[in-house]
């Protein structure tokens, strides 16, 4: 049976615990074929990580159908690629598994990774959806920093990296809901002078849904007004916090991130992370037509936030605003959203790919 018709099917297995989905199997649906795993490979460390994100959205999964021991479906998305499940981390509101640790069976080399921390997205079966959406909704709000799951997060994450000789072999990586988790820990980290390596499909953009315009002319009109917009409201935040002695403003943050390139994997049928194409592919337009110094201020602020600081308002940082990124776009054809936006787009080897670095 080939890949694409196993994508395609509807659950149909079913035990005493309930339905058992086609792709909550690894034998089923997962990428079988990468046997001999190459960490110089961009596609092979693609593969295992969106895998480690899935094993986290089954973990939950298990716990929820109560599925045990042989009846568990989780361990072989991570000890396939030679990984150990070192430990869960558990939101505290409703105690259901949002992310896990995985540390390497793998000897110790300059690609490989010796832990890799997953988050997953929203779950919309069991008990977990609800606070998964309230989560989301933080995201809409630049409020997920504000959580208790963020708090467990980062403390994992600074934990796992405060004991470690090397940081250059520890993975970030998530998806939705989740690659929004370790976006923001990446983030954090990199605010200290801490670049880990960070796989994030399908995060989270909220903005006006630029990319859905078919008239090109049109979009990159109202991305060129959009951007003197900002910029004209960031020199005016940034004079008046010149005049109020601030220090800490939005620019020296935005700065701090230079030397972190996250990997971004997109679907532009995906509404909720496609704006990420236009978001670095029209700073590249602005530098053409010589209005690069007016992107590059830009792209440092959101509308909103600029617009609350300059009448005094707090604000909080878009997730979004990132100067440098490695983003990867799937130009495979979707059938329906939720192929679009799914995590098994990633590990797939009959997708369309194509690899555009931003700095």
């Amino acid at each position: 049976m080939s890949l694409s018709k196993i994508e395609s099917r509807e659950p149909s297995s079913k035990n005493l615990d309930g339905i058992i989905s086609e792709r909550e199997s690894f034998e089923l649906c997962g990428p079988s074929h990468l046997t001999n795993i190459d960490w110089t490979n961009p596609d092979h460390r693609r593969s295992v990580a969106a895998c480690l994100v899935q094993g986290v959205y089954i973990l939950e999964r298990d716990r929820q159908e109560n599925r045990q021991a042989s009846e568990a479906l989780a361990p072989p998305w991570w000890n396939f690629f030679q990984f150990d499940l070192h430990s869960q981390l558990i939101d505290d509101a409703d105690s259901c598994i949002f992310g896990a640790i995985y540390k390497s069976k793998h000897p110790p080399s300059q690609h490989t990774p010796s832990y890799v921390i997953a988050f997953r997205g929203t779950l919309i079966k069991g008990n977990a959806f609800s606070r998964d959406l309230e989560l989301d909704i933080h995201i809409i709000k630049n409020g997920l920093h504000l959580t208790s799951r963020f708090d467990i997060a980062m403390q994992a994450v600074r934990n796992l990296v405060g004991s470690q000789t090397s940081k250059s072999n520890i993975w970030l990586t998530g998806h939705s809901l989740g690659s929004a988790m370790a976006l923001l820990a990446g983030k954090r980290m990199a605010k200290t002078g801490i670049f880990l390596d960070s796989y994030l499909f399908n995060p989270p953009f909220f903005s006006a849904p630029l990319e859905n315009i078919k008239d090109a002319n049109i979009k990159h009109g109202i991305r060129i007004a959009s951007s003197f917009l900002t910029a004209g409201l960031a020199v005016a935040a940034k004079i008046k916090n010149a005049n109020q002695q601030r220090s800490n403003t939005p620019e020296d943050s935005f700065l701090a991130l230079a030397g972190w390139a996250p990997c971004l994997f997109v679907n532009p049928m995906d509404h909720i992370c496609s704006e990420y194409i236009g978001y670095f592919e029209h700073r590249k337009k602005m530098e053409e037509i010589g209005a690069g110094g007016i992107e590059r201020l830009a792209t440092q602020h959101s509308i909103s936030g600029v617009f609350l600081n300059a009448i005094g308002k707090e604000s909080h940082e878009p997730l979004h605003l990132l100067p440098s990124a490695n983003l990867t776009v799937n130009l495979t054809p979707a059938v329906a959203f939720k192929d679009a936006h799914g995590i098994h787009q990633w590990w797939r080897c009959d997708q369309q790919l194509e690899n555009r670095v931003y700095s």
